[in-house]
């Protein structure tokens, strides 16, 4: 379809209504404007950004960037129409330097010759290497063309920053599933370019279902849609039923976004470690399923969760680290799908655990002074007294060993400075510890007060 739109001008009406009928239900179904679009109503609705712009006529440059199959390329093609400009599609991954100057040189022919504006819709752009993108900043700034970039993964990371700071970002999000059932039934009713034609009986639990299991994806609805459809017509059947086993059959897997090599991840990861530091058992296992259902390596996974053990948790409940310890072990003995026994026990263990980062902002606070102050020496009698040599130089011989204390307990420097970092909670094991670390304070301020 990207190759037909861009050289429509080459066909005849007759032979353009021949390549768009043999064009799957997907491709027929593009909206043609945008009373036809749906979803993305937080830019494109009625004053809001996207709309206000069309409206003024003042179009930047913009990026969409969001999963596949909700629309990021048939909003391309409305806003050309929109603005009166030449639609021009080229895929990245495709795409030469030479390819994106024949575009720039024809929009600046016809913006000489008839003021006629141009649209260069580029599909995954972050495909586009750096210099790839730098060609398109002069006549993306100076107007000559108007950048339509779509692309799967965050801009941010993605593509260079000049060329995000001339242009206006749009996140897409995936359809609900009432957008979906919606285009569903126009599809299903449209005798021009869709299904209308043949007498279909369809069920509501089927559309639901199949919306559901497109998971926001309209491309892959329409094309379940055409399966349950078509391979019942292929049987000449002369009523067609959609019901619900129908559906089932025309769309077994359920679609996931997820790339394990893009931002994706550590959005999912982010969501778990966050929801695990917020003690919800609930959204912490599902976040893992969605992890390990998009294939992430579990020790990836298993890291994340040592993590949270050790920040979140930490001495509050040692046994939370410990646990994550385990479960590192084992999942890569293991492998999946097993794996996700123990990783689901130890993050769940982990939301539930008590919560202190007492521990990691102690460590935290102690190598910034590191890095930031004086360099501290180790006091002489901290020092190591296991070699020849060492007495004479007075290391270790003033040092006072603990246990020979009553309470296995006796006051002297370990820090030639005084500084505080670990302060623990009164939450979980820390309140012992807490308690402990008090009685020592306690019997200091009984020995000053005897002498």
């Amino acid at each position: 379809m990207a190759q037909i739109r861009k050289n429509e001008s080459l066909f005849s009406e007759v032979e353009k209504a021949q390549l768009q009928s043999n064009a799957p239900l997907a491709a027929r179904m593009r909206p043609r404007n945008l009373d036809e679009f749906a979803g993305q109503k937080d830019f494109i609705g009625p004053g809001k950004l996207l709309r206000r712009m069309l409206d003024a006529g003042s179009l930047s440059s913009l990026i969409f960037f969001g999963p596949p199959g909700i629309g990021k390329t048939s909003l391309a093609t409305i806003i050309a129409s929109l603005v009166n400009a030449k639609f021009n599609y080229i895929s990245a991954p495709a795409a030469t330097v030479a390819d994106i100057r024949a575009v720039i040189q024809k929009a600046k022919d016809n913006l000489i010759a008839g003021n006629i504006r141009t649209v260069l819709f580029i599909d995954e752009i972050h495909r586009f290497n750096r210099a790839q993108q730098d060609v398109l900043l002069d006549d993306v700034e100076t107007g000559v063309i108007i950048l339509i970039g779509a692309t799967t993964e965050n801009p941010y990371f993605a593509i260079n920053s000049p060329l995000i700071s001339r242009s206006t970002v749009f996140e897409f999000k995936p359809l609900d599933k009432n957008d979906i059932v919606a285009l569903l039934k126009r599809a299903i009713k449209d005798s021009t370019r869709g299904l209308g034609k043949l007498d279909i009986r369809a069920h509501e639990d089927a559309l639901e279902y199949i919306a559901i299991m497109s998971d926001g994806d309209a491309r892959k609805s329409l094309t379940a849609l055409e399966i349950a459809v078509m391979s019942q017509k292929n049987t000449g059947a002369d009523v067609i039923k959609l019901d619900i086993d129908v559906a089932r059959e025309s769309i077994q897997q359920k679609s996931i976004v997820f790339d394990p090599t893009g931002d994706t991840h550590y959005d999912l990861a982010s969501a778990l470690q966050k929801s695990m530091r917020g003690s919800d058992p609930d959204a912490t296992v599902y976040w893992l399923a969605r992890l390990i259902t998009g294939g992430q390596d579990p020790r990836f996974i298993a890291r994340r969760i040592a993590v949270c053990a050790a920040e979140d948790v930490g001495n509050a409940d040692p046994l939370a680290t410990v646990l994550a310890a385990s479960a590192i072990q084992i999942s890569e003995f293991v492998g999946f799908p097993e794996a996700q026994l123990p990783l689901a026990q130890a993050a769940i263990y982990i939301a539930c655990a008590p919560k202190s980062n007492a521990s990691a902002k102690a460590i935290w606070s102690a190598v910034s002074d590191v890095k930031s102050k004086r360099t501290v020496p180790v006091p002489k009698h901290l020092k190591d007294s296991h070699y020849a040599g060492a007495k004479k130089q007075g290391y270790g011989t003033e040092y006072k060993y603990p246990h020979d204390y009553p309470e296995g307990y006796v006051k002297q420097q370990y820090l030639p400075e005084k500084a505080k970092y670990y302060t623990p909670t009164g939450r979980g094991r820390e309140k012992i510890m807490k308690e402990y670390l008090q009685k020592l304070e306690n019997l200091l301020k009984q020995e000053r007060s005897e002498k």
